[in-house]
């Protein structure tokens, strides 16, 4: 049996790192990495400060189920296409979480650690759905009294309308760089509290395409998010689309002409059951 000290430093790191939450595919930590300064003002009588960084992991971990050959496979191409979607993204101006380290051969992600609430705990009716803690949640709703605000957006001193466009931008410069989300809900938005900016995360499911059709079904997952997860979304929703309509200028009309098509075929598929 391998000694911490003998183990992959990956490993070593998710070893120490805080478990947040543990899907069926990976599970995210909080861990934090250690940034040793190298100039002469980083040091301290000859000692080197080392500065914590914190970070979230996505461990892909091993599934048992699948052939180990297979498995490894699978792990290197999703974690090497998640890295590779944020390095289009970030190329292209979207904000999305800095990358700080790719281990493919152990199938670990690390990405800069977003201080903030995710939007869907923002908007009304989120809170309640969102997947944390009883306690996180009291803490929530305590803070939200403290303050005052009936509303927690009012908090990061942004409107609820002003929200809404900085969404529809994000996915506007997401989809010019023809990068498709594949899972956009509100829950994969994340409102930032030091510069109170939108960004964009969790993007296990992304892939590049031109293709008009999968931006307007990118939209229209996060149309359905918004019915079924906020009441009364429809004028949010809305202020989303004008806001990526402004963005995307030319490219808009034949998206808008798809989504309207996969709104039908949605349709037809909730009368059929």
């Amino acid at each position: 049996m391998l000694s911490s000290s003998s183990k992959p430093p990956t490993q070593q790191l998710l070893q120490s790192a805080d478990l947040i939450s543990q899907g069926a595919e990976a599970a995210i930590y909080k861990a934090y990495l250690r940034q040793v300064s190298t100039s002469g003002l980083g040091t301290d009588h000859g000692a080197v400060l080392e500065a914590l960084e914190p970070v979230l992991l996505k461990y892909r971990f091993h599934k048992h189920y699948r052939h180990p050959s297979l498995d490894a496979s699978l792990t290197r191409q999703r974690i090497a296409g998640e890295a590779r979607a944020l390095m289009r993204c970030m190329r292209s101006g979207v904000t999305v979480p800095g990358i700080r380290m790719v281990d493919v051969n152990e199938g670990v992600l690390g990405i800069e650690w977003i201080d903030g609430k995710s939007v869907r705990q923002l908007l009304p009716g989120g809170a309640e759905l969102e997947d944390i803690s009883e306690l996180e949640e009291a803490d929530e709703m305590d803070e939200i009294h403290e303050n005052g605000a009936a509303d927690p957006i009012a908090d990061y001193g942004v409107s609820r309308d002003a929200l809404m466009d900085m969404i529809g931008v994000e996915i506007a410069k997401m989809h010019l760089a023809d990068i498709i989300h594949g899972d956009l809900t509100t829950s994969n938005m994340m409102l930032r509290k030091q510069t109170n900016d939108l960004v964009l995360i969790d993007f296990g499911l992304a892939y590049y395409s031109t293709l008009v059709e999968d931006k307007a079904v990118d939209l229209y997952v996060l149309e359905r998010a918004f019915a079924s997860t906020h009441p009364d979304s429809e004028p949010l929703f809305a202020g989303v689309l004008s806001a990526y309509e402004k963005r995307m200028r030319k490219h808009w009309l034949p998206i808008k002409k798809r989504l309207d098509d996969v709104r039908l075929r949605g349709r037809k598929r909730s009368m059929v059951g």
